[in-house]
């Protein structure tokens, strides 16, 4: 097979039908499982957190001497750093989005995503040891949660790649196959984890060979070791993939491609590092430290890449000269970052709600309380599964802004339907009576959020050139990415405070704000743009 594709015409019928289509669909099916496991190795701290509470990891920060009221405060401590995991990865997903978008220009389709599959390894072989024991530091977990974001900076990779291989005309079907199939590794993470931690998988055997099944957390390390199978998907990437002529204007070797991709790479996790230590260690607000990543990882970039890497950013960079480009990552936030954040922070909002709900003792059980991670994986599952319909449907009727139109309607509606059972829940003796009404509302705001990945997805090839689209497609994903940042943290202060209603209060006023430029510049009539 010829790894580098040097003619590339998917426009034209004739070659499309001849030679490009298998290609193409070859490149999309190695594409979907290396980025299913990316969303699940990144998303993995939405279900760990609500296990390690259970099995009191207390991160070496409750000792026998203290007393019971120290331990009460120590534990309210501990539970808002549960949230700061999924933040931490959800900080660092988005952050390497950043050199994501623009690395299929610079390393090759098949290099990067081969390079970027194999780093997810590494956090999930580390969170496999790290669960053994429960007095693992925090620190060590708040590594592994930002090596995680491998996971989450891998979409925009893909994303740009598999939009160079299909013709304008099916790119909604195509990226929403994509996205949505690869969205599925929420949900089915979701689902996975709790049930292999209960039997004795992977971490069966001991470092001496022996059997072990005297160990409560013997089970619990398997939330790492089940994602083994990336070492499958990375080889069929390196094996079946291509790089095309269209997204990486000079082809480079296999080794220039992978050295590429690690630097880049590189450059966004120091930005999310640093960014990780402002929000924890200095805990400066988040909405500071959003902007100053943002910033700090351009610059990196900017400023530290090698000559020929400088030379093809600079081209790149020129999305940032363009208003629709903001417009558009706006808007795509709304969809994508609601869709992710949601997905991280559902399973915990759940159990601070429904399970832990005497804020005076935050050893209080529900007795009465709804078993939530039977049902958690739903709503990321129906999120990602109808994604593809939303690419699908704005093809069918030719305009992705008018689908996310209508989405963001109904998305609106339910952020406040979520935030009055929020506070019925809160205020009853038993919140449990309003497990199931939540939970259907909440089940809404994933399957809207999911239509308006697909339908806004859509829009960006009609708006922007081919040479465009690919960066754009990468940058929206990027910031976007930070709702799974900003959402865990919104709604781990506002438990904290004890409304977590004013957190959805505040999602819906943000949704009516892309309502409108959605409409004013795409979807009214003499907008000048059909999309």
């Amino acid at each position: 097979m010829n790894t580098n594709l040097d003619e590339w015409n998917v426009e034209d019928p004739d070659f499309w039908e001849k030679k490009g289509k298998k290609v193409a669909y070859r490149n999309l099916w190695l594409s979907i499982p290396a980025l299913l496991l990316s969303f699940a190795v990144w998303m993995m701290w939405s279900i760990i957190t609500t296990k390690m509470k259970e099995f009191n990891f207390h991160f070496g920060m409750i000792t026998p001497d203290m007393s019971e009221e120290m331990v009460k405060e120590q534990l309210a401590v501990i539970n808002n750093l549960y949230y700061t995991l999924p933040a931490i990865a959800g900080l660092a997903g988005a952050t390497l989005r950043i050199p994501n978008s623009f690395l299929i220009a610079l390393g090759g389709g098949r290099n990067v995503v081969f390079t970027t599959t194999t780093l997810l390894l590494i956090p999930a072989f580390g969170v496999g040891y790290a669960l053994s024991d429960q007095s693992t530091p925090y620190l060590t977990f708040a590594i592994l949660a930002l090596l995680s974001g491998f996971g989450g900076g891998n979409f925009a990779s893909s994303m740009s790649n598999i939009s160079y291989f299909f013709p304008k005309r099916i790119q909604g079907t195509s990226l929403g196959l994509n996205a949505g199939i690869g969205n599925l590794g929420v949900g089915i993470m979701q689902k996975m984890i709790p049930f292999v931690i209960g039997i004795f998988l992977f971490s069966a055997v001991g470092s001496g060979g022996e059997v072990v099944e005297d160990q409560p957390l013997a089970g619990l390390q398997n939330a790492g070791w089940i994602w083994i199978p990336i070492v499958i998907a990375a080889v069929a990437a390196y094996f079946g993939m291509n790089n095309v002529i269209t997204g990486t204007p000079k082809l480079p070797t296999t080794f220039q491609g992978i050295a590429k991709t690690l630097f880049m790479v590189g450059i966004g996790l120091v930005a999310a590092a640093v960014g990780s230590y402002l929000l924890v260690g200095l805990e400066i607000n988040m909405w500071l430290v959003l902007p100053v990543v943002v910033i700090l990882t351009l610059l990196l970039m900017k400023y530290l890449s090698p000559g020929d890497i400088k030379q093809s950013l600079s081209k790149q960079f020129s999305i940032l000269n363009d208003k629709h480009n903001w417009i558009m990552t706006i808007i795509y936030t709304m969809t994508f970052g609601s869709f992710i954040g949601f997905s991280a922070a559902f399973p915990k909002l759940c159990q601070d709600i429904f399970v832990y709900t005497d804020p005076a003792n935050p050893q209080y059980v529900n007795p009465n309380a709804p078993d939530f991670l039977t049902w958690v994986f739903i709503g990321p599952m129906l999120g990602a599964i109808v994604r593809p319909v939303g690419g699908w449907l704005s093809d069918k009727i030719n305009s992705g802004s008018r689908v996310t139109t209508y989405s963001t309607l109904v998305t609106v509606i339910a952020t406040l339907a979520v935030a009055y059972f929020v506070i019925q829940a809160r205020d009853s003796a038993t919140p449990e009576a309003y497990w199931w009404p939540f939970f259907a509302s909440f089940m809404v705001l994933f399957v809207t959020t999911g239509i308006g990945n697909g339908s806004t997805f859509r829009s960006i090839p009609y708006i922007f050139s081919k040479e465009k689209a690919g960066p754009v497609l990468g940058w929206t994903s990027a910031i976007a990415a930070y709702g799974a940042f900003i959402i865990p943290q919104v709604f781990g202060e506002q438990i904290q405070m004890g409304t977590p209603e004013f957190a959805l209060y505040g999602f819906g006023v943000y949704y009516v704000i892309c309502l409108v430029l959605n409409w004013w510049y795409y979807d009214r009539a003499g907008s000048g743009i059909e999309c």
